[in-house]
C-alpha cells in the first residue's frame, strides 16, 4: 500500500474507532459495559494512568491535558509531563507509596505522535518498601487484575530482556486470566544491557520460541538515564533506537522482521486494539 492510501485508510477505519471508544469511556460508559484497551503492566506508577495519544495533521502545535476527579491542567510541553504526573498521584494516592484505583487521563496531541489509547498499570511491587502500606502486593495485584481480566483488554506485558522472563509476575498475571496468550503482548526492553551470549536467547524470545504467546513480542529501546540529562528529543531518540537495532549484528534481523523500535510497536499496537475494537464492538 502507498503511504496515501494507508493514511486515507487510516484516517476513515482506524482514528473513528479509537475516538469512539475514547467518548465512551469519558461518558462513563464503562461503568455499565467494558471498553477495548491496552492495558501496561510493568511500569512505575502508583495509580492507573490512561494515556491519550492522537495524531494531528495540521500544523506542528504539542499540547496535552491531564485530568483526574474534576481537576484538569493544560501542558504546553512535553517536559511538563512529568511533574504533573506525579503531582496527580500525590493527591489520589498521597504523599507516601501507596497507590490508588483513581485513574489518571493524559491527552496529548501532535503531529509525532500515532493514535493509540493505553491503560499503564502500576508496576508490582514484591515488599513494602519506606511508607508503602504493607499490603501493597496485594493491593497492586487487585487493581491490576480488575483491568486485564476483562476479555476487551489487550495485556501489554513490559520485561527488560536482561532477565528471564519466565519467572516475571507480570506474565504470570497476564497467563492468569489470559491462559492462552490471545490477549497478550510481550514487549522486551533494555536490549543493550543482554550479557554477550545471551543473544538467542532474545531473539528466540522476541520470535516466539521461548514462551509462546498468540500475539508475540516486540522489542524496544526506550531513552536511557544519559538520554535524558542530555534532553535528547524524541525524533533523536527514535533515530539512535534505530540505529542501535541497525547496527546489532544479533538484533538486526529484528528490525527487518518489524519487531523491534518503538515506532514498529506503535504501529502494531494500533492495529491490535482496531481489530479487538472491531471483534468486540
Amino acid at each position: 500500500l502507498d503511504s496515501n492510501h494507508l493514511s486515507f485508510h487510516y484516517e476513515e477505519k482506524v482514528r473513528p474507532c479509537i475516538d469512539l471508544v475514547d467518548t465512551l469511556r469519558s461518558l462513563g460508559v464503562e461503568k455499565d459495559l467494558n471498553l477495548p484497551a491496552s492495558a501496561v503492566i510493568g511500569i512505575v506508577t502508583r495509580c492507573p494512568l490512561v494515556l491519550k495519544r492522537k495524531k494531528i495533521t495540521k500544523g506542528n502545535n504539542w499540547h496535552g491535558v491531564l485530568s483526574y476527579k474534576k481537576q484538569e491542567k493544560k501542558l504546553k510541553d512535553p517536559a511538563e509531563i512529568e511533574n504533573a504526573v506525579l503531582n496527580a498521584q500525590t493527591i489520589l494516592a498521597g504523599k507516601g507509596e501507596g497507590i490508588s484505583h483513581d485513574m489518571i487521563t493524559l491527552e496529548i496531541q501532535s503531529s509525532d505522535v500515532p493514535d493509540l489509547t493505553l491503560i499503564d498499570l502500576p508496576g508490582i511491587a514484591r515488599i513494602a518498601t519506606g511508607n508503602q502500606p504493607v499490603d501493597i502486593e496485594e493491593q497492586i495485584k487487585g487493581l491490576i487484575e480488575k483491568l486485564i481480566k476483562r476479555q476487551e483488554t489487550i495485556s501489554l506485558v513490559v520485561v527488560p530482556a536482561n532477565i528471564d522472563i519466565a519467572t516475571t509476575e507480570a506474565l504470570r498475571m497476564a497467563s492468569k486470566v489470559d491462559s492462552t496468550g490471545q490477549r497478550t503482548l510481550g514487549i522486551l526492553t533494555k536490549p543493550d544491557l543482554v550479557d554477550k551470549g545471551m543473544e538467542e536467547t532474545v531473539i528466540k524470545t522476541v520470535n516466539n520460541q521461548e514462551i509462546p504467546l498468540k500475539k508475540g513480542y516486540m522489542i524496544v529501546k526506550c531513552r536511557g538515564q544519559q538520554d535524558i540529562n542530555e534532553k535528547l528529543d524524541l525524533v533523536q531518540a527514535l533515530e539512535k533506537e534505530r540505529q542501535f537495532f541497525d547496527g546489532h549484528s544479533h538484533f538486526r534481523s529484528l528490525l527487518e522482521d518489524r519487531k523491534a523500535t518503538i515506532p514498529l510497536l506503535a504501529e502494531r499496537l494500533t492495529k491490535e486494539l482496531v481489530e479487538h475494537i472491531a471483534v468486540r464492538m
